[in-house]
């Protein structure tokens, strides 16, 4: 079955594009993916095939009879209209033949997707194609009013090539001719790889796009190609998902690391691109998560749809109508409001007594920090037709005590408008278990655990098969040589395995203990070592100002992590946890959890003293001892 984009089809699209969308969808391969009317660069054509055995294929669907026809030819078509009118219209052949070199002309800029020497140079490294699709006329229609002389029989299929219910279908016919829909027609030597495939979906559906090494276009052999390397995009999932929200009030649950975040951020760049007047309101708890959901929403709005378009000299573009807050910056500084004060005022908005700012649309990262206050007050302000809130949430995440009953908290039901993301993309497998197994094993909810159910507490996650080394623990006998060893893993980290400096993190639980002013000697090392860093959560100032991207290991304590990535993490003072001033236990394996899913490649967890989570962790070691494991921190 093909992955299609959108997952179902629109409820105002005609019988014959339900009928071939439905048909594509069951009988085209797993690794196929079927677009249905995807808007590329101003054009819309009616279905976009890519598969790594195919290539590209564009087809046109017409739901003409034959007494629709009047006059054909190759190049226009005198049809009458539904209105009993006649018409004459582009032949559909010429049309999906221009959708084709449409997309064609913006994939030939990539240096990557080309061939580069030869016969074909400078053509695309796969075949591409077009086709017409007649859901009303049969091959028996077409022969008889000599229509497959304006129309190449290899280049359209009929009703009965495309319908399960006709005796004629045949999966097998299907198949050969989608795959000989090409003028030029050539078998791919090798199939294309996922990563010809997602800068194939980065080129043209700019929505998707993460980032990619991008170097300014450089001639190459008279030609000015494109050179991007490590492209990231979102998964096909995550690319549904964005695209199909839905309007009004929706939820999305998902596990850590399953691109919440990026969903977010690209539901408000579709928002701001179908609706360029209205305003926006992106709204998450902590500091330096408004941060870094503010540096990805600039990026993405300043990202040209054509490539070529981009010049890093020119001064980036300041959108108004985006605004990223965290929950109490925006209360004194956009509402004016004291917290103190937020029953009385929520009364008197819905008495009418008092005006605010309202908003087009609303969206919320971590939903599951917010009080019921401040969720009843954003959804006061949203705009009453429009009625656009996006909540997302991951309950394992869950580090304050809240309540949680949506319906009584906004006003708005989620029941049936909810989603759930279970896939972590982020972490390696080998991360994903390791952080599970802690969460389960600690846990108070870990008997509300569910797989896909909407109504559960919290979700298990699903790992990718993305896989790594083991997490690494470290034991020492002083927080002095703890960090020494750390250091010297982030070291080796940077240069033998090639891992940036602002890609590395360590996580700290308490700025000090009874024994050890905790930062000072994480501080201390690291210039030992001298290795560059960022001290993230120095001050409410540092949290608004970092940069992921500065040359400099970051610092950060576990909470002001969430929502934050990087290649490798070290947790550092694991015995300061869980925290004996804490009353609540379950914050504290929470917070662990988020910590350790915050690294996607290398994580490290090290202490020198005792606690609960360390025995832990003693257990894990003489696990790994028992069975001969020799695992190093960094392999």
């Amino acid at each position: 079955m093909a992955v299609t984009i959108p997952e179902s089809i629109r409820s105002s699209a005609t019988a014959g594009e339900r009928l071939l969308f439905r048909t594509l969808k069951t009988f085209l391969p797993d690794d196929y993916i079927v677009y249905f009317e995807p808007e590329i660069q101003g054009k819309r054509p009616d279905f976009v095939i890519i598969g790594p055995d195919l290539g590209i294929v564009v087809l046109e669907v017409k739901d003409y009879t034959k007494n629709t026809l009047l006059q054909v030819n190759h190049d226009e078509w005198h049809i009458v209209a539904t209105s009993e009118e006649q018409a004459i219209i582009k032949s559909p052949m010429k049309q999906a033949r221009d959708y084709t070199f449409h997309l064609v002309d913006v994939l030939k800029k990539d240096k990557n997707l080309i061939q580069l020497d030869g016969k074909y140079k400078f053509n695309l490294k796969f075949p591409y194609g077009h086709g017409v699709v007649f859901t009303r006329m049969t091959s028996k229609d077409f022969i008889k009013h000599d229509l497959y002389t304006v129309i190449e029989p290899n280049l359209c299929l009929t009703r009965d090539e495309i319908d399960p219910d006709k005796e004629e279908f045949s999966e097998e016919i299907l198949m050969e001719k989608i795959l000989n829909m090409f003028v030029v027609p050539f078998r791919l030597k090798e199939p294309l790889s996922l990563e010809d495939i997602n800068a194939i979906r980065y080129h043209l559906f700019p929505e998707v796009r993460i980032s990619a090494e991008f170097k300014a276009p450089v001639p190459y052999q008279d030609q000015l190609l494109l050179s991007l390397h490590d492209i990231k995009t979102m998964d096909l999932h995550q690319e549904n998902l964005a695209k199909q929200i839905g309007d009004k009030n929706r939820l999305i649950r998902g596990v850590a690391g399953s691109g919440k975040t990026i969903i977010l951020a690209s539901r408000a760049k579709m928002l701001l691109k179908q609706n360029p007047n209205w305003k926006i309101l992106i709204l998450c708890y902590n500091i330096s998560l408004a941060n870094s959901i503010q540096q990805m929403i600039h990026h993405m709005l300043n990202e040209p749809e054509d490539l070529f378009d981009f010049d890093p000299n020119v001064k980036a573009v300041q959108n108004q109508n985006i605004i990223v807050r965290n929950f109490h910056a925006w209360l004194k500084n956009d509402l004016k409001i004291k917290e103190n004060n937020l029953s009385q005022i929520i009364e008197k908005i819905e008495q009418r007594e008092t005006i605010l700012p309202s908003y087009d649309a609303v969206l919320i990262d971590e939903g599951q920090d917010f009080e019921a206050d401040w969720l009843r007050l954003v959804s006061l302000l949203i705009n009453a037709d429009t009625q656009s809130l996006l909540l997302v949430e991951d309950r394992a995440q869950t580090i304050y005590k809240r309540k949680r009953s949506y319906l009584q908290d906004t006003g708005l039901s989620f029941q049936g408008r909810s989603k759930v993301l279970s896939i972590n993309y982020r972490n390696t497998s080998q991360i994903v278990k390791f952080a599970w197994d802690f969460y389960r094993k600690h846990s108070v909810f870990n008997r509300k655990v569910v797989n896909r159910e909407l109504d559960g507490e919290i979700i298990a996650p699903q790992s990718t098969k993305r896989k790594g080394p083991e997490p690494g623990i470290i034991k020492a006998a002083t927080f002095f040589d703890e960090m020494r060893l750390v250091s010297r893993q982030i070291k080796k980290l940077h240069e033998e395995r090639k891992v940036p400096l602002d890609e590395i993190l360590i996580l700290y639980r308490v700025k000090r203990n009874h024994k050890y002013p905790i930062i000072d000697l994480i501080k201390r090392s690291l210039e030992e070592y001298k290795i560059p860093f960022y001290w993230i959560t120095e001050n409410d100032v540092s949290k608004r100002s970092f940069k992921k991207d500065d040359g400099k290991v970051k610092i950060s304590t576990i909470d002001s992590s969430k929502g934050l990535d990087f290649q490798a993490v070290f947790i550092v003072n694991v015995d300061s946890m869980p925290f004996p001033l804490e009353e609540d236990k379950e914050r504290e394996v929470s917070l662990l959890y988020i910590g350790m899913t915050r690294a996607k490649q290398f994580l490290c967890l090290s202490y020198s003293g005792e606690s609960e989570f360390t025995s832990y962790l003693d257990a894990k070691l003489l696990e790994r001892k028992q069975l001969k494991d020799g695992i190093e921190i960094v392999n």
